[in-house]
Order: C-alpha cells, then structure tokens, then sequence
C-alpha cells in the first residue's frame, strides 16, 4: 500500500465510465490497432470492454505481483508463458490494456517481453484506467491521471479473500 497518500474508492458506475472515456480518447487519437491484449487479473474487464466496443480480438496475458497481504503488496512480478486467445492477437498493431500503471514495473517488464516471445508483433500502444504521476513510465492513454498516489479500492475487490461459506451467508 502506498503510505504517502489516502484510498481511492471506486464504483461500478465510476468504474464503467472510466472504461469508456478511455475508449474515447483512444478512438479519438486516430490509432488503428489489430487487436487487444489486456494483463489479467487487473486488466481483465478493461480489456474485455475495449474488445467489445472496438469489435477487436482479445487475448490474455497473465501478470502478478500484488498477491501478498489480500493484494495490497507488491511483490516479484510474474507473466505468464502465454497468451490465451480464440484469435490471432500477436501480429500488426497491439494496443495492451491494464487497469492502472502505478510503479510503472509490469508495463517496463512486459513490452519488451511481448517484443521478445512474438516479433510479428508491430507497434504496441498501452492504455490504462489510471495513471499515477509516480510511475517510471507513462501509458500511451489512459483514463485519469493521478497526481498522487492513492490506493485503488477497485470495486472487484470485494472478492478478495472471499470464500464460498462467506458467499452462504445472509446479507
């Protein structure tokens, strides 16, 4: 968790309309682009929305590092050995999707490596939710920039640490 500043609470409704201003000013930059990588977990429903409304494959690469203490320490980053996809996703114009660039570290790991496994890949352009003035690099688009660096409470998060007998249980 970052120490320097207060959390950051996020609905779904906030969340959605995230999502959407981010595919605007992607649409709106004029990029044409193949298809859509997201980086699970964070980035799953970022990039299955952009999929969607930019009709485009989507293929999934697997990252982690906020696993430690219910997900709010960051650890050694890990990616997946593959991309899982219905369709080719690894050729042309790639645009990655995450949810957040925070320390800037997956995004530094990750598109060199995506260069690495699959050189058919052209150019890659990132795009993000969230964008915290912190981070050693800057996406290509994102939704909001954040000054500081508050914790995201992301309102997926309520899974976190949940169990079926948890889910029995009246509200």
């Amino acid at each position: 968790m970052k120490p320097d500043m207060s959390d950051l609470y996020v609905t779904w409704d906030d969340y959605n309309r995230l999502i959407e201003r981010l595919a605007v000013i992607v649409h709106d930059s004029g990029w044409q682009f193949d298809s859509i990588i997201c980086l699970a977990r964070g980035g799953l429903r970022v990039g299955d929305a952009l999929s969607r409304i930019f009709d485009k494959p989507l293929g999934v690469m697997t990252t982690s590092s906020y696993r430690a203490s219910g997900g709010t320490v960051q650890g050694n980053l890990k990616i997946g050995s593959q991309i899982s996809a219905a369709e080719e996703v690894t050729r042309g114009r790639v645009l990655l999707a995450d949810d957040l660039v925070d320390s800037g570290d997956t995004l530094q790991a990750v598109l060199p490596e995506l260069r690495r496994r699959y050189p058919a890949m052209g150019e890659i352009r990132t795009a993000v939710l969230w964008y915290k003035s912190v981070s050693v690099c800057r996406p290509d688009y994102y939704a909001q920039f954040l000054e500081t660096s508050p914790w995201i409470h992301q309102p997926f998060e309520a899974y976190e640490g949940c169990d079926i007998e948890t889910l029995r249980q009246p509200r």
